[in-house]
């Protein structure tokens, strides 16, 4: 089988070119292929298969062979490998995902996608439909895990984001991270986003749902974005700097909560077969 190793700010994936209708996703096939050791390794595959009244369709499973409804940094490999292969045409193009149908548009350098802009569409709030344990919006406010009292908010942008910009050591945040992914309080579990704001840029370390620990989550930040804006940290409407521990995205939350778009790099690694 052929595939596509890369990367989006260090958030690293096998792609699996199914376009032509000619694959089916297998979850056991790619927890085996995500394992650092023993297989390729990579934070999760993403599969291109034909669009659902879209230009394309991408699936996305996590190195636990889990399903993640959407994948931020993916989408903009998923993208790039579209164009630069010719799988489509032009460059806006829609792609559809479990968190709905979103809209690709890639900067060209040398014919080939050097960065990608996703509109990812309105970020949801309520809480039961993040999901979380909660009705209504649940923004700033109390939550206790292992300890350790601070505040926090949540957001999906397709998948579910728990994001806290309260002042946390290292250790706590160590602790933290794995327990807020499979907290009672999150009935399809929860990425987890620590979050400090820095001369209006906001740093990111990130717990992912079904993947620990990563370099970096798109739709986290996003959702980290979303947040903020909300609590007032950053300005709504204007592009907004990203720092994660694989590098920068920019992002941008509608006034409105219409949209909230993402742009960042995505860059082929390498290919082989297995």
């Amino acid at each position: 089988m052929r595939f596509w190793k890369y990367q989006g700010i260090g958030n690293d994936f096998v792609l699996l070119d199914g376009s032509d209708g000619s694959l089916e996703v297998d979850p056991e096939w790619c927890r085996k292929a995500c394992d650092r050791h023993y297989g390729i390794g990579a934070d999760g595959v993403l599969y291109i298969l034909p669009g659902v009244s879209t230009d394309i369709t991408m699936r996305i499973i996590n190195a636990d062979g889990s399903e993640a409804e959407m994948c931020g940094n993916g989408i903009r490999c998923v993208a790039k490998h579209a164009y630069d292969f010719g799988i489509v045409g032009k460059e806006s193009f829609t792609v559809h995902t479990l968190a709905g149908d979103l809209k690709a548009d890639v900067s060209v350098e040398g014919g080939k996608a050097k960065t990608v802009r996703i509109d990812m569409g309105a970020p949801v709030l309520d809480g039961r439909s993040v999901p979380i344990d909660h009705d209504g919006r649940f923004i700033g406010e109390p939550f206790e895990a292992c300890g350790e009292r601070f505040e926090a908010s949540a957001v999906s942008m397709g998948n579910p984001h728990f994001v806290t910009f309260s002042p946390l050591d290292d250790e706590a945040v160590d602790r933290l991270g794995p327990v807020l992914e499979r907290h009672p309080f999150f009935p399809r579990k929860t990425n987890v986003e620590f979050c400090r704001v820095v001369d209006g840029k906001i740093h990111i370390r990130v717990y992912e749902r079904g993947a620990a620990w990563t370099l970096a989550c798109g739709t986290g930040a996003c959702a980290s974005t979303t947040a903020a804006a909300l609590l007032g940290l950053v300005p709504f409407g204007e592009p907004v700097d990203v720092r994660l521990p694989g590098g920068w995205l920019r992002i941008t939350v509608d006034k409105d909560l219409g949209y909230v778009l993402m742009e960042g790099p995505a860059e082929l690694v390498f290919e082989g077969t297995i």
